[in-house]
């Protein structure tokens, strides 16, 4: 009901919850107040012979439908349901999940805060550490990754060194704070390049990372890759960390099918990864990446920069 801005959907839904409560109850009396015949039919036939007598209610169905309804009353008055009225208990779903939410910190907080002090690769080589890891990774990154960390088709393999944006441990932190966005643009519209030269281009990056491809469509596709992919994939298919990723290598996200690839460069791909800071809080992102940095894939030491070009 905060939603709405208008005093008017308050009455509205106090209206109608009221309304149907009370008329649930006339209709109750109606039937009580209605003259029954026994003997007597109501005039309803099915089957030729199937009649509906006009009987009365048993005593006990109406009992139980009059409890029913000073119940749903009782209800109203103490819990929230008419309108913006919380009731006498002053009772919420979204204060019931900050309470236990307050609740969870106060128990699990001073051990996620432990961990949080600790260096990415200390907290991954810790067993207690690894299993609350694990139980985050399977509750908010399992559904992409697997519960393995191994991936899916369009998903990454968290588990190799094959790294887009990098791994070592404050870029995998990188990742899971700000989520990461990925785009290979389409190069099957006009007017850029026709179904032939697209089968070109994927028989030459099949052979980049040695897969069987026609040696003439290998040619062509050289050529037509230094003008079409080489700006993010590089002049020899080896990727741009952040920009595009290895060709050369035996890592396909989509499969190396002549298929896939002819669809992937036909169609383009969008991928994206959510970011997860905000939701989860710095200390289960610190004890997440230790978790991911421990599968084994991520880099041992960070990239040096560098050195400044002297002027």
């Amino acid at each position: 009901m905060s939603d709405f801005v208008s005093g008017f959907w308050n009455f509205y839904v106090i209206s109608i919850v009221l309304l149907s409560v009370i008329g649930c109850g006339v209709l109750l009396k109606m039937q009580d107040s209605a003259k029954h015949v026994e003997g007597e039919t109501t005039g309803h036939v099915w089957d030729e012979d199937l009649q509906e007598f006009s009987n009365p209610l048993p005593s006990w169905w109406r009992w139980l439908y009059y409890i029913t309804i000073v119940f749903a009353l009782f209800y109203l008055a103490i819990y929230p349901g008419l309108g913006t009225y919380q009731g006498q208990f002053g009772w919420s779903s979204a204060g019931q999940y900050d309470g236990e939410m307050k609740k969870a910190d106060d128990q699990y907080g001073p051990i996620f805060k432990k961990f949080q002090s600790q260096d990415i690769m200390a907290v991954a080589a810790n067993s207690e550490a690894k299993e609350m890891g694990q139980r985050l990774f399977l509750t908010y990154c399992s559904q992409c990754h697997g519960s393995d960390a191994k991936g899916a088709r369009g998903f990454p393999n968290l588990t190799d060194n094959d790294w887009l944006f990098g791994g070592a441990p404050e870029q995998i932190k990188e990742s899971i704070q700000k989520g990461r966005d990925a785009m290979m643009p389409a190069k099957g519209v006009k007017p850029d390049l026709n179904g032939d030269q697209i089968k070109d281009l994927a028989g030459y990056v099949r052979s980049l990372s040695g897969l069987a491809a026609d040696s003439i469509r290998v040619q062509r596709g050289k050529e037509l890759f230094g003008q079409a992919c080489s700006a993010c994939h590089g002049p020899d298919g080896k990727g741009m960390p952040g920009v595009a990723p290895n060709l050369s290598d035996k890592v396909w996200l989509y499969s190396s099918s002549e298929d896939s690839i002819i669809e992937t460069i036909t169609k383009g791909r969008v991928n994206r990864m959510p970011a997860f800071g905000e939701f989860l809080g710095d200390a289960k992102v610190h004890l997440l990446t230790a978790y991911v940095y421990g599968l084994g894939g991520g880099a041992k030491e960070t990239p040096a920069a560098a050195p400044a070009e002297k002027k």
